[in-house]
């Protein structure tokens, strides 16, 4: 059972709004309203149109803005609010699923509008007094119409997190807020390729062969959190065949967990402003991304061991005391 005092997170996105707003941003030099100019929402991402490309360009990293409040603790609800029907916003199904997003239908008025503002305000209120253990309240959203929805939450005792994209979010809504992120700011937003080089050239034969036999490919998409789907892949094979045919459970790679521990140690340093980091607290942010990582599975008999065998993405300080272990990124893991 969770812990009553702990933190817990709800994380609610107004879709269009935050979408309609990075794809403004991405193309301002253009002209401003270059969604509406294009018209985007009736494209799909990454088609062959000129407009689909732009849109695949200005995608918008859902897995970003949840792992970004998980560092504020657990994410337990999630919300976003949009009209689902439309092609553009269609195409961020894989994101939304893959992060378990429980999705709220508003179709458009004639007026054009799809009043999210208010659907979404009702909703946190109610949550709010509905799930009292509901600590912090993440707001994703440039509009000033939620202005006094944060300023509510805080009178009800929530610690209100804001964000925005740059030049659409008004600057009563960031003063409102407790803590207020720009989305292009987030740490670790579309994260590139890590190089680890510590990764798995240590496997032996056996063992490498032994785990392309148990994990079964799937498609190399993104999931939101910077790390690709066949980075995480079900276990058959030998698994399935004395267990019936049913999947076991899911096996990380190597190269899925370097990529999940920098994106942890980003969260945590940003959020604690701190340089040097505990090896517990990165181990708790890289649960909360996913809970799917164990240390045992990748080969490693402890926390401290992996962290060990990834120094060429983290500095490990010397330990002065017993238990005065830290740990930071290497500049070039950082993008400095």
């Amino acid at each position: 059972m969770a812990d009553p005092s702990s933190p817990r997170v709800a994380v609610y996105i107004d879709f269009d709004n935050i979408v309609m707003s990075n794809y403004d941003r991405t193309f301002r030099p253009e002209g401003r309203e270059a969604w509406r100019r294009d018209n985007a929402r009736a494209h799909v991402m990454g088609s062959a149109s000129v407009v689909g490309g732009k849109l695949k360009q200005a995608e918008v990293d859902l897995g970003a803005i949840l792992d970004y409040g998980s560092s504020f603790g657990p994410v337990v609800l999630s919300r976003a609010y949009a009209d689902w029907s439309v092609p553009a916003n269609a195409s961020y199904y894989a994101q939304l699923t893959d992060r378990a997003i429980d999705l709220t239908q508003l179709f458009q008025s004639s007026s054009g509008k799809n009043g999210a503002d208010i659907r979404l305000s009702v909703d946190v209120v109610e949550d709010l007094f509905r799930l009292p253990d509901v600590t912090h309240v993440v707001i994703v959203a440039g509009d000033s119409d939620y202005v006094a929805l944060a300023q509510r939450a805080r009178r009800l005792g929530r610690t209100v997190i804001g964000v925005g994209v740059g030049g659409s979010t008004g600057a009563a809504l960031i003063k409102a807020c407790d803590v207020f992120t720009l989305y292009e700011d987030l740490p670790g937003l579309l994260d590139d390729e890590i190089d680890d080089e510590d990764d798995d050239e240590e496997e032996s034969a056996p063992a490498a062969a032994t785990a392309s036999r148990a994990a079964a490919p799937v498609a190399a998409t993104t999931t939101g959190t910077g790390i690709a789907r066949e980075d995480i892949a079900s276990s058959t094979g030998d698994a399935a065949d004395g267990d019936g045919g049913r999947a076991a459970t899911p096996r990380m790679s190597k190269a899925a967990a370097s990529k999940l521990l920098v994106r942890a140690m980003q969260l945590v340093a940003e959020k604690d402003d701190e340089e040097w980091l505990t090896p517990s607290e990165v181990k708790t942010q890289m649960l909360r991304l996913n809970s799917a990582f164990r240390e045992r599975s990748l080969g490693y008999e402890s926390f401290g061991d992996f962290l060990t065998s990834r120094q060429g993405l983290v500095e490990i300080k010397p330990k002065t005391q017993p238990n005065e272990r830290r740990l930071k990124l290497r500049p070039h893991t950082r993008g400095e």
